[in-house]
């Protein structure tokens, strides 16, 4: 399921990321790699707040659908 359906607060682990190679890589970058595990901070009007490792990052619905978890 994609990490938008996550509840905040919870810590969940990376199965699959979708998309192209450009996005997967683009991603990848930012910290959202398979096996890895992040948590969603809090859930706003059109994205998500995502800790990933030391950072916090900002997706819109559109780019979290490709997490898969």
């Amino acid at each position: 399921m994609p990490i938008t359906m996550a509840k905040p607060g919870e810590s969940v682990i990376i199965r699959k990321i979708t998309g192209k190679d450009e996005i997967r890589r683009h991603l990848a970058e930012l910290g959202f790699v398979v096996d890895g595990v992040v948590t969603v901070v809090s859930e706003l009007a059109g994205g998500l707040i995502i800790q990933v490792k030391d950072s916090r990052v900002a997706l819109d619905r559109s780019m979290a659908n490709r997490i898969l978890i």
